[in-house]
């Protein structure tokens, strides 16, 4: 039985092969895409793509322009972004669009696997009753749906983990370092502007509800409702 469908775009066909042999012994479900434009039509005609992997540098159709289609349809389908620069700028700059993964290559078919795995995962929710209500927001995890005042609002998969720790830890002062920890939790080697960069389109998405969470200068944010 497939543990998920996963699109794999990238217009180096080796690459496409290495990531999709490991994906189908993990017992994925694998599509294919050679350049951006053949993403997005391969993305349309299919409903049931759990996440996509992609890489930035592309024909017709680069990854940034893929990534930011795919969030304004709206989707909030995870995406892993491959690239083979290093830059923080670029790295930042995905996160700006809503990717939720960023792996530069070269990179270990494993550890791609992994971080697949654990998005999957967490996308999938934990049980009927787990929902968390604060202030007007409401987050139902299993359906990854979160409400304000009642009115649906899209997030990126990040910004709904980033939430929901949040609202985990409401009145409690978390640094950067133990949000990096819990809400990107394997490996991930980055700095605190990733989690500026989350917070301040999670309070934009939020509007007036964004004041809950409260900058702590020199340390990190805390999430409160005022009484």
């Amino acid at each position: 039985m497939s543990k998920g469908t996963i699109l794999v775009v990238d217009d180096e066909s080796r690459m496409r092969k290495l990531v999709k042999d490991f994906l189908k012994r993990e017992d994925y479900t694998v599509l294919e895409a050679g350049d951006g434009m053949e993403a997005m039509d391969i993305f349309y005609a299919n409903k049931e793509i759990d996440l996509m992997i992609l890489d930035v540098m592309m024909p017709k159709m680069d990854g940034w322009q893929v990534c930011r289609e795919i969030r304004n349809i709206p989707s909030n389908i995870p995406i892993i972004m491959l690239t083979a620069r290093s830059s923080e700028q670029d790295e930042l700059q995905g996160f700006e669009l809503g990717v939720d993964e960023y792996i530069s290559k070269p990179f270990s078919p494993k550890i791609l696997a992994a971080r697949v795995s654990a998005i999957l995962r967490r996308t999938a929710g934990s049980g009927e009753g787990d929902v968390l209500e604060a202030g007007g927001i409401h987050v139902d995890k299993a359906a990854h749906e979160v409400k304000i005042d009642g009115e649906n609002i899209e997030l990126s998969f990040k910004e709904f983990e980033l939430l929901t720790y949040f609202m985990e830890n409401q009145g409690i002062a978390l640094s950067r370092e133990k949000i990096l920890n819990n809400v990107w939790n394997y490996d991930y080697f980055g700095d605190a502007r990733t989690i500026d960069t989350h917070v301040k389109k999670l309070r934009s998405k939020l509007g007036e509800k964004g004041d809950y969470i409260k900058t702590i200068w020199g340390m990190g944010y805390k999430f409160e409702v005022a009484e």
